[in-house]
């Protein structure tokens, strides 16, 4: 398989442009967190990567064809995506939601599977929503559905997996559980995981590779230990900081410096 890539790639809505000119390598089978501040072009970027959005100029390629080319049920199997809001219609309960994700593997007169039940089945177990196959989404807390449209993307069993903030609205305890789950994902299946966070912690730890952005391009991209410097923290975000190895991964971690929270500040 060909990494997933982009070039060129100029995007906006309506007059407004947000992508200027953006190339970027996706690399293959590992996890890669794009961060950046608010408006700096994170989800419009994905949502050119998953088709959502076309591009006005360049192009996003997947194992070396256009996606915006290739026909959108083909595109279905071989890429999934998980927004910031997804939808659900009302009363439907997990099993049933996470059936949709082998809509793409269903031709117009093709009938429900053995194989079906099975890539179900291995969705639930794998997110640990098995025990609440029966039960309605709506009932369910914030961290039991985001597993759940998890588990609907791995039914999908797609190469790459595209996440928009996939722990945004979640307690810290449900963000380590369905990043943990991405990595077992990743480890387990080889998926190609790209995903937006906010949190630049959890984003060092959890990544391979960290894309950031600023103002519509990448200011940054590469192993965490390069990227998450003090110097890029304060270019892309207007953060003074710290930058101390985390203590469980060895990852960089970053200590923001508040007006009230440095020595100097204190003695004061």
């Amino acid at each position: 398989m060909q990494p997933l890539t982009v070039e060129t790639l100029s995007a906006g809505y309506g007059q407004a442009a947000i992508l200027r000119g953006l190339n970027l390598t996706v690399p293959t089978g590992r996890i890669t967190a794009i961060v950046g501040a608010n408006a700096c072009g994170k989800s419009t970027l994905l949502r050119c990567m998953s088709r959502l959005l076309k591009p006005e100029q360049g192009q996003v390629l997947l194992d070396g064809r256009a996606i915006h080319r290739t026909p959108p049920r083909e595109l279905a199997r071989r890429l999934g995506l998980l927004p910031q809001t997804p939808l659900a219609p009302g009363g439907i309960t997990v099993a049933d939601l996470v059936s949709h994700g082998r809509h793409p593997h269903k031709g117009l007169l093709a009938r429900w599977s053995a194989e079906d039940d099975r890539a179900v089945a291995r969705a639930l177990t794998a997110t640990r929503t098995d025990t609440l196959a029966d039960r309605d989404l709506d009932a369910l807390s914030g961290g039991q559905r985001q597993r759940v449209w998890i588990a609907m993307a791995l039914a999908q069993e797609t190469d790459v997996l595209l996440l928009d903030e996939p722990t945004t609205y979640l307690d810290i305890n449900h963000q380590i559980e369905v990043l943990d789950l991405l990595v077992d994902l990743n480890r387990d299946r080889q998926t190609t995981i790209v995903m937006v966070l906010h949190d630049l912690n959890l984003a060092a730890r959890y990544a391979d590779t960290l894309v950031a952005m600023k103002n519509g391009a990448i200011h940054a991209a590469g192993p965490p230990q390069e990227v998450l410097t003090e110097a890029t923290v304060e270019q892309a975000f207007g953060l003074p900081c710290r930058i101390i190895p985390d203590p469980t991964s060895g990852k960089p971690m970053v200590l923001p410096l508040g007006r009230h929270n440095t020595t100097e500040s204190s003695a004061a």
